[in-house]
């Protein structure tokens, strides 16, 4: 799949459910309104979804949320797409997820085919930990990544960068991943949804400022490693673990982008900072052939735009983005 400016779509994000069982305040209100339940696309509806997509050329699925793992029978899906592994239709079947539920699902996670992880943390501070995510639990997400190592799951660390709450914490976080053997990848706030009180500009924390303050400490080697998403990656010499940046504020990656996003009500959005989007789900349901939706894909493809319009900026009151990231998958 070609999209207008001629790059290759071959990796499609999955949120599978809007609902987590955390409340960050850089992603969600702590009053959230989830999407009714009837809603939702069904898993059997989701995995016809995404095999059309790998029969169109995709090549990587990550499914995300809200967190994944709290959706009922998940694993039923996880399996499911774990055949599209077997047969060399898909190189990589990951997902994104908080943590919490892993100590429960890591060990299915590797048995479906899942190699390789993405774990939300922004702090190693037990009492922050509970702050920043409101509803979270230090210990169980710790508890959730040596069960993720035991069960030979590659863990990539997303933390976000927050102006005054973990500024201070990036030395420690690349001491502590080394130890553990994980990959670091820091996130600058991106200004999508309305939070509540949390202003997204006191928040902010431009990555240029934070590479600097680590490279005091630590020695960053350039590397050409991708994993097929946006982070661009350095090699810590002194513990021998990548560190990626995702900067979508100070240095956008839009021209490489080969990314789609589809929500769990069908919706795909071609781009995660645009609002242009396309309804999957009416020609899902309006035949069992694929023709329909599949018309609908390539349709969509065509208007990918060729980049995002993250701005943060205090005389721009309302989010760049008025829907949260859970909505979308980040």
């Amino acid at each position: 799949m070609l999209d207008p400016f001629g790059r290759t779509v071959s990796y499609l994000r999955v949120s599978v459910t809007d609902r987590c069982d955390f409340r960050c305040v850089y992603c969600m209100a702590e009053d959230m309104t989830f999407l009714p339940k009837a809603d939702l696309l069904s898993l059997e509806e989701l995995d016809r979804l995404c095999s059309a997509f790998i029969g169109m050329g995709v090549r990587k699925l990550r499914l995300t949320g809200g967190e994944p793992l709290v959706r009922r029978g998940i694993m039923t899906l996880i399996d499911s797409l774990g055949r599209h592994l077997k047969t060399g239709g898909l190189d990589e079947l990951t997902l994104t997820t908080n943590g919490s539920q892993l100590e429960k699902y890591a060990a299915d996670l590797y048995r479906a085919g899942v190699r390789r992880i993405n774990v939300s943390l922004d702090t190693l501070d037990a009492a922050k930990f509970t702050e920043l995510t409101r509803w979270g639990r230090l210990d169980q997400v710790m508890a959730g990544l040596q069960a993720a190592k035991a069960a030979g799951l590659a863990v990539k660390i997303n933390a976000v960068a927050l102006r005054g709450v973990n500024d201070t914490e990036f030395d420690d976080l690349i001491a502590w991943c080394g130890r553990e053997g994980f990959d670091l990848v820091l996130i600058e706030v991106m200004p999508m949804g309305e939070i509540g009180e949390a202003a997204r500009m006191d928040q902010y924390l431009p990555l240029s400022m934070a590479r600097a303050s680590i490279q005091r400490k630590w020695t960053l080697d350039e590397t050409d490693y991708r994993t097929g998403g946006p982070a661009r990656y350095y090699t810590v010499r002194e513990t021998g673990r990548r560190l990626g940046f995702i900067t979508p504020l100070t240095h956008n990656f839009c021209e490489s982008c080969n990314r789609v996003r589809l929500t769990c009500t069908g919706t795909l959005y071609m781009c995660l900072g645009q609002n242009d989007a396309a309804d999957l789900r009416a020609p899902l349901r309006a035949s069992e052939s694929n023709v329909l939706l599949e018309d609908a894909i390539r349709e969509a493809i065509a208007r990918k735009p060729k980049g995002h319009d993250f701005v943060i900026d205090r005389r721009k009151v309302p989010a760049a983005v008025p829907r949260h990231m859970s909505v979308t998958g980040g």
